[in-house]
């Protein structure tokens, strides 16, 4: 006999993932079409613009929709429409077990940081230093955590839209959208924060000095001691 689960009830991030996910199979937004920005989405549907977010990181991960950093959302060019339920079923396989997240994350996301490193402009090395440096703006008395953690999205994505390897682009959304409740949970132990800013202060540091060797270290330490906090998570 197959375990049965109790039926879960749609959450709003998977109206916004189904109602947008509809403009595209059904042509209203066609292939290259641009997607609203996430606030004037978040006012259409009566939502917070975290929703907003979630659901099109959800929507980039099985291809229905590509996220540039610095410009916004579009409709996949070269991407098959996906039903919407095929969308809600992928939306439920998150990875819980933080040992798993652990590894996959190591795997991908250092794989990714050393191919991008070697393939960076001057301007898109300057967008990574913007963005560490609203990561230090942040305070960390007040501890805004989902700020934090959305400001590493965005970097990591950005180190991911700049490898020259389109499917390592894929993976790093793929990881940023898997990751997301254990990140939160990550962000609240002490250090963690510091951490973050530290290991991707060298890495940026170390990639505008060409410096492969430093480059390495800076990913190595990240998740070494990131390994560290994973330990104290409740």
């Amino acid at each position: 006999m197959v375990k049965i689960n109790p039926i879960k009830r749609m959450t709003v991030t998977e109206q916004v993932m189904e109602q947008v996910a509809s403009w595209i199979t059904s042509n209203q937004l066609k292939p290259g079409d641009k997607l609203p920005n996430e606030r004037l989405l978040a006012e259409e549907f009566g939502v917070n613009r975290g929703r907003i977010r979630e659901s099109l990181r959800a929507l980039s991960l099985i291809g229905l929709i590509t996220i540039k950093p610095g410009e916004g959302s579009f409709v996949s060019k070269h991407e098959s429409p996906i039903p919407s339920e095929t969308i809600i079923w992928m939306y439920y396989n998150e990875i819980n077990n933080l040992e798993e997240v652990y590894a996959a994350r190591k795997l991908i996301e250092s794989e990714i940081y050393f191919e991008a490193s070697q393939n960076m402009s001057k301007e898109e090395i300057e967008v990574l230093e913007k963005i560490l440096g609203q990561l230090k703006e942040l305070s960390v008395k007040d501890k805004n955590t989902q700020a934090f953690q959305e400001l590493l999205d965005e970097f990591d994505l950005h180190m991911g839209f700049c490898s020259s390897n389109k499917i390592y682009s894929k993976l790093m959304q793929t990881i940023v959208y898997l990751r997301h409740e254990t990140m939160l949970k990550l962000l609240n132990v002490p250090g963690a924060w510091e951490n973050s800013i530290h290991c991707r202060t060298m890495l940026v540091k170390a990639i505008k000095d060409h410096d492969n060797e430093t480059v390495k270290k800076a990913i190595e330490l990240n998740f070494t001691n990131a390994k560290k906090f994973y330990g104290k998570v409740n």
